[in-house]
């Protein structure tokens, strides 16, 4: 009799896109949701809510080192960043210079604002060009920057606090997605240097659909969801009590679990060295980056059928394009670096804290043999038609 051989569990390898929920997370979510007060109201249930949300706001502030009346919490990432270039704009900003690399939540917020936009380009590796911004910022009207902490794709950890130093002196407002970098590397409103830094629930191990607003103290949000005077009047709507409670314990994990996050470093470039001889291109390989991320690119094996072939070994990664209507973009991280022949075979894999080191073992080797299988097969095609 043959001994039946027991499937290997599924690879999570989508941090970077939306990471696994926390069991703390359910738990206090539960808790929330079961009883269920509405955090205006005034009676006991209330209160309960009320407290679950402050707790959660102090959380969150701590692990960015921001004072608690300083996070405004929001639905998300991409209102945060809406609602932080919306406070820039009141507080005189007449431009805006955008990093080519920002995510497309910033980048699209910045052209509906209707403002002039500039680019603050990349070199080769993904870094911005702190001469360029320099440049950028001499010319007539108060700047707001927008520069992302960490690119949500290459993962490539932008110089904010040397950015802050020269959009200080010429008198703007610097904004920065924090969204990516928050829970895997250190990060500090203060050292950083940011006037406004997003956060959302998600990445951290929280739920969706929850994330915040952080401001520099002395600064003043403006609302943009109008109605009654939740989060102190700055972002209308009943508190999302659930998703707050999750996202404070998820913030409060993050915050204990940061040092154990760079063993994803060790086990990452043991995974890199494997993609990069079976012939991957490295993207923001020659930068700091953080240490759970990496970002593999090819000329001829683009990503859709990449992402298919791993998870039909049981991978799950992310695409390095996007895609819109069936249609299949290339990634805009690779070609602000000028990588043009690479800009539709990226596949980023990243790493969270549930991840072990196995999992990038059998990443890196399903990636290496199917990429190698693949170019033999196109070898043969060649060799057919000639």
């Amino acid at each position: 009799m043959t001994a039946s051989l027991t499937p290997l569990a599924p690879v999570y390898l989508d941090y970077n896109a939306s990471a696994l929920v926390r069991p703390e997370v359910l738990e206090v979510m539960t808790k929330a949701l079961a009883d269920n007060g509405n955090a205006s109201a005034v009676h006991a249930a209330g209160r309960r809510a009320r407290a679950r949300i402050e707790t959660a706001r102090a959380q969150v502030a701590e692990l960015v080192g921001a004072d608690p009346t300083a996070v405004i919490f929001t639905s998300g990432g991409t209102e945060a960043n809406a609602q932080g270039l919306a406070s820039a704009l009141t507080a005189g900003c007449e431009r805006l210079i955008v990093c080519a690399t920002e995510h497309p939540c910033v980048a699209e917020a910045a052209i509906a604002s209707g403002k002039p936009i500039k680019v603050l380009p990349v070199d080769s590796r993904g870094v911005i060009d702190l001469k360029k911004l320099a440049e950028l910022l001499k010319a007539p009207g108060k700047a707001m920057v927008a520069i992302h902490h960490a690119n949500n794709e290459s993962g490539v950890i932008q110089p904010v606090a040397e950015a802050a130093r020269l959009v200080k002196a010429a008198g703007g407002w610097l904004h920065v997605d924090a969204v990516q970098s928050v829970g895997k590397i250190a990060v500090d409103i203060r050292l950083l240097g940011a006037d406004s830094l997003t956060l959302s629930g998600h990445k951290l191990g929280g739920p969706q659909g929850v994330g915040a607003l952080v401001l520099r103290e002395g600064l003043t949000a403006t609302r943009i969801l109008h109605g009654p005077g939740q989060e102190r009047g700055l972002r209308a709507g009943t508190e999302n009590t659930p998703g707050i409670a999750g996202f404070g314990v998820a913030a409060q994990s993050s915050l204990r679990d940061l040092a154990s996050v760079e063993a994803h470093r060790v086990w990452r470039d043991d995974a890199e060295a494997v993609v990069k001889a079976a012939g991957g291109v490295i993207i923001g390989g020659g930068a700091e980056r953080l240490p759970n991320t990496l970002f593999v690119a090819v000329s001829d094996w683009d990503s859709p059928r990449q992402l298919i072939t791993l998870d039909l070994a049981g991978v799950m990664v992310s695409g390095g394009s996007a895609c819109n209507s069936g249609k299949t973009k290339p990634s805009r991280t690779i070609l602000a670096t000028g990588r043009i022949d690479l800009a539709s075979g990226g596949l980023r894999a990243s790493g969270g804290w549930a991840t072990v080191e196995n999992d990038w073992h059998r990443f890196a080797d399903a990636w290496a043999a199917a990429y190698v299988a693949h170019r033999a097969r196109n070898e043969q095609r060649e060799r057919q038609v000639a």
